[in-house]
């Protein structure tokens, strides 16, 4: 049992929108993820997901409205919600914690889209 430090972990990956796991507890996945630019329009069936920003603001669209995630803040999307995270063209950290099933554009596939998540 050690210790994880959350800056040492965004320092060993550079690519975006590829989730990298630090942890796993009671069936959950802690991953961390660089973003920029905008993911795909998904939802995910059977999983609440849970962002918290590190760095940075996220977008998260709604077909409804658009909700502006600031570092420090957190953002629970229930599961059956479509959603569409982005920035504003700055690169922004997130740690997502979720259940270990969850795909990572949920049904959709997109040139983004990505199943083979790595620990780090």
């Amino acid at each position: 049992m050690d210790k994880i430090n959350l800056n040492e972990k965004f320092g060993r990956f550079q690519e975006h929108w590829t989730p990298k796991i630090i942890g796993e507890l009671n069936g959950q996945q802690i991953k961390l993820a660089k973003v920029k630019d905008e993911l795909v329009w998904h939802s995910h069936v059977d999983e609440d997901e849970l962002f918290i920003v590190q760095k940075g603001t996220l977008y998260m669209d709604f077909r409804d409205k658009t909700v502006e995630v600031q570092e420090g803040d957190i953002l629970v999307v229930p599961k059956g919600v479509e959603h569409l995270p982005r920035t504003n063209g700055e690169e922004v950290w997130l740690m997502l914690i979720e259940p270990k099933s969850t795909q990572h554009t949920g049904e959709v596939v997109h040139e983004k889209t990505t199943n083979n998540q790595e620990w780090i």
